[in-house]
């Protein structure tokens, strides 16, 4: 198995060498992750700029690349420039989770997203801010959940979420909003404003929704996809359609 591996905290990041680390004990290993913190970039790629992209030393890996843009970018380059080999991207492990509504901002799984319209399997894995203990015990559990349930033959994208300390793993559906913003005042830079992030998450212990999931002590799983049509709309007018056309 060949695997690429990108993040969004940037190539410097714990959370990068814990999954490169695991990695190589299953695959071959290549990293094209980027020069600075990239958090929230979703799916954003450079358009108009040249892109500095610089090999550099990482334990254990030949082929690990620093490059200067999004997640999103650095998974581009690494296929479509660099033409690296891969089975399988992993992006991660993200220092916080990306769950909820979230998933929306993350550049994590922007990464595996971009992965995907590329036409390869990818999986996002994210761990919370306390330690990334939980998430590099279970790194292999997880990965045989995946390959022993086929989960790939249903889905090619999957965003991991890792508990403090994990009890099970749950397959999930998105959640709703788990952290919200006001913007306040800076106190150190005049007519500057700083997001102040708070969380909404209301728990109703479901452990078909992944922030409830990941709550509650379970490994989330969630399926995802680059289809955002929204199918709730199609089902519902496909129905009234029906019922004014019988009339």
């Amino acid at each position: 198995m060949r695997f690429l591996i990108t993040n969004d905290d940037g190539i410097q990041s714990p959370g990068l060498a814990i999954l490169a680390k695991w990695a190589r004990t299953v695959g071959e290993v290549a990293i094209a992750a980027p020069k600075e913190q990239q958090s929230g970039k979703s799916q954003s790629i450079e358009l108009t700029k040249h892109i500095e992209v610089t090999k550099v030393p990482f334990e254990g890996v030949e082929e690990a690349y620093m490059i200067d843009s999004t997640p999103s970018d650095c998974v581009r380059i690494a296929l479509r420039g660099l033409r690296l080999p891969c089975d399988i991207i992993l992006s991660g492990i993200n220092y916080g989770w990306n769950m909820g509504a979230d998933i929306n901002y993350s550049g994590t799984c922007g990464a595996v997203f971009e992965g995907s319209f590329l036409g390869k399997k990818a999986v996002a894995f994210s761990c919370g801010v306390k330690s990334y203990e939980g998430a590099e015990k279970n790194l292999g559990r997880v990965y045989d959940y995946l390959l022993n349930n086929g989960l790939f033959r249903y889905n090619d994208i999957y965003n991991v979420n890792f508990p403090d300390e994990p009890r099970g793993i749950r397959i999930t559906r998105q959640g709703g909003h788990y952290y919200e913003d006001n913007f306040v005042l800076s106190d150190t830079k005049p007519g500057h404003y700083r997001a102040d992030g708070f969380c909404v998450h209301k728990n109703l212990h479901s452990d078909e929704v992944d922030t409830d999931a990941v709550v509650d002590g379970y490994i989330s799983v969630t399926p995802l996809s680059l289809d955002r049509t929204a199918a709730s709309f199609h089902l519902l007018y496909d129905q009234q359609k029906s019922f004014v056309d019988r009339k």
